[in-house]
């Protein structure tokens, strides 16, 4: 079985993950397909990737593949990142990627302030850029899966990011990715996610 591929080419997506399902692994996973795909990746979050996460995901690029990761600690004022961000993405060569991991708070409504910010940094990268916001799914009153609802999904739409969802339907390694109308079982592994 093999590593599923993400269409993710040249699109700003806003992907809503249930919680502990490995939404940063599927930024990771992504991110190493850029790059295996000769683009370069700029990275934002409060905390860094896990070193032996990234160790397993990028194992299959050579070293000085790897170094073709950018990553910035995501902390204090959005705006200034945002504009860290822009600035990075003309000074670097073949940036095709740009994630923020954990941009939100990880409850309660997303304020407009960060989307308008979101929105801002979609509109300033390069066409060939592809955006992608991973946060966390909120829950409606309700606690099964039926009840996760994608915060600040119309604004997001508005602004112009597709929808993503990242969900379990059960424990173990199956994940449902939902890109859109397209979805995609799969099941996460060490290398990322695989298909089945």
């Amino acid at each position: 079985m093999g590593r599923v591929t993400f269409p993710f080419e040249s699109a700003h997506i806003h992907m809503a993950v249930e919680g502990s399902t490995g939404g940063t692994t599927l930024g990771l996973h992504m991110a190493a397909d850029a790059i295996r795909d000769g683009g370069r990746v700029l990275w934002a979050s409060p905390d860094m990737p896990d070193g032996v996460r990234f160790g397993q995901l990028f194992e299959h690029l050579s070293l000085a593949d790897s170094s073709k990761f950018h990553a910035m600690n995501l902390v204090g004022n959005l705006s200034q990142a945002v504009d860290v961000l822009v600035e990075t993405s003309t000074a670097l060569p073949s940036v095709r990627l740009v994630v923020l991991d954990d941009w939100c708070a990880h409850s309660g409504r997303i304020p407009l302030d960060r989307i308008n910010d979101m929105s801002n940094l979609a509109s300033s990268l390069g066409d060939e850029i592809c955006l992608v916001l991973i946060s966390k799914t909120g829950i409606n009153a309700g606690d099964s899966q039926s009840d996760l609802t994608v915060r600040g999904k119309e604004k997001m739409q508005e602004a112009g990011f597709q929808i993503w969802t990242l969900t379990r339907k059960q424990d173990g390694p199956k994940r449902t990715v939902k890109m859109n109308d397209e979805i995609i079982e799969c099941r996460i592994a060490d290398e990322g996610f695989v298909e089945g």
